[in-house]
């Protein structure tokens, strides 16, 4: 019989010899039902968009699957969906310590960066009106290092949960592990299938009511152009211009600017049929143990617990986002199946972590790391001002390929 996960669980895996990990399994299905397909993530291989394929063993064979959501994008949706509850001002969440980098007109916290607290949107800020890579600020988290990780904990605690690596550092590189790691799975239907038959192939039209084709002489098109540059990318205007010109007096295709139609093709990724697409969620106490914080063997425990209750918050929400990409709409098929392991093969069956169990169970650990440990969590956020150069030469990868 499951048992709720408790704080007292998640202190004593912190402990020396506890247990190793807590994993959540759930089954999943297409939303529109097992007839469907979807679209796995997509990946690119020398040049050429792909799925990525891999062996699992499931149900005790080798049999292939096809990665839904993969470790990062896992994180990330848990991520955002925190930083959503932090903006939204929800009373645990709001709690956490973050940093914040503030551009003209929007900002981004930490855990909407990609390398969180060392992201290259930081290192380029400044912070206290200095570049902030030469504020001890910033260089205190830059040198934590396993054996003393307080600065994070009370700075970014997301970059000690989720993963961090000052990666461009000549030297004392911070690299942390993820604590926890998630991922999507889906066993192919076909497991005879190989090469480009494991997958559809899906195409897509354009209809323009007025004509299929729109053919504009230079003038007309380097009008419209002219009234819409300011909204589209340089390379775009350039690209544009260059047709014009090269077609001196011949009519030009309207197309690049959206007018026209589009005949139908069958070029692009489909998806894959599933016969059971699973779920999956490690949390590592083990990988926990190895941090210190200076607070003495119950202090430290204390301060892992926070970030193992930070880990649980990350994933409740990230499992209330079944929001992927589209084509991918997918359903919970039964409730997630959580176990605590408790080594030498035992493992405790617990109940499926809520959002509201994660954050009672975070705001529990909070009390307990600022009495034990002294770190006090109070929302505090280390402000940086963003480079205004990285906006202005920020351009959309979308427009690039228009």
């Amino acid at each position: 019989m499951s048992e709720a996960q408790t704080y007292e669980n998640l202190l004593s895996a912190c402990r020396r010899g506890g247990s190793s990990v807590l994993t959540s399994t759930t089954e999943l299905g297409a939303a529109a039902g097992a007839h469907a397909s979807i679209a796995p993530a997509k990946f690119v291989s020398h040049s050429n968009p792909t799925f990525a394929f891999e062996t699992r063993y499931i149900d005790g064979q080798a049999q292939t699957v096809a990665l839904i959501d993969g470790k990062q994008s896992s994180s990330n949706r848990g991520e955002a969906a925190l930083a959503q509850s932090i903006r939204d001002a929800e009373p645990v969440a709001s709690r956490i310590p973050r940093m914040r980098v503030q551009y003209e007109d929007r900002d981004f916290l930490c855990m909407e960066l990609p390398h969180r607290a060392f992201d290259g949107h930081f290192r380029a800020a400044t912070l206290e009106g200095r570049p902030a890579t030469q504020t001890n600020v910033f260089q205190a988290l830059r040198n934590c290092t396993p054996a003393d990780s307080r600065a994070l904990l009370e700075t970014s605690p997301i970059s000690l949960a989720l993963g961090a690596w000052d990666a461009t550092r000549a030297k004392d590189q911070v690299r942390i592990r993820s604590s926890v790691t998630g991922e999507i799975i889906g066993v192919l239907a076909d497991q005879e299938a190989e090469g480009r038959d494991r997958y559809s192939l899906r195409g897509g039209a354009r209809v323009d009511p007025v004509a299929m084709s729109v053919q504009l002489d230079g003038a007309s098109m380097e009008r419209i152009l002219a009234d819409q540059e300011h909204d589209l990318s340089a390379k775009t205007v350039a690209s544009l211009r260059s047709e014009i010109n090269k077609a001196k007096k011949e009519p030009v295709s309207a197309s690049s600017l959206g007018l026209g139609g589009i005949p139908p093709s069958l070029d692009a990724l489909g998806g894959v049929a599933c016969s059971r697409i699973i779920r999956s969620w490690v949390l590592s106490f083990a990988s926990l143990r190895q941090l210190r914080f200076g607070a003495g063997a119950e202090g430290d425990a204390a301060c892992r617990t926070l970030l193992a209750a930070l880990d649980l918050a990350v994933v409740a929400r990230a499992e209330e986002e079944l929001y992927l990409r589209a084509n991918c709409d997918l359903v919970e098929l039964s409730e997630p199946e959580t176990k605590l392991d408790l080594r030498f093969g035992k493992s405790q069956p617990i109940d499926p972590i809520t959002v509201d169990t994660a954050d009672a169970l975070l705001e529990r650990a909070m009390d307990e790391a600022e009495a034990k440990a002294g770190i006090r969590w109070q929302g505090q956020t280390l402000e940086f001002i963003g480079n205004p150069a990285v906006l202005r030469g920020a351009v959309d990868e979308s427009e690039e390929e228009a």
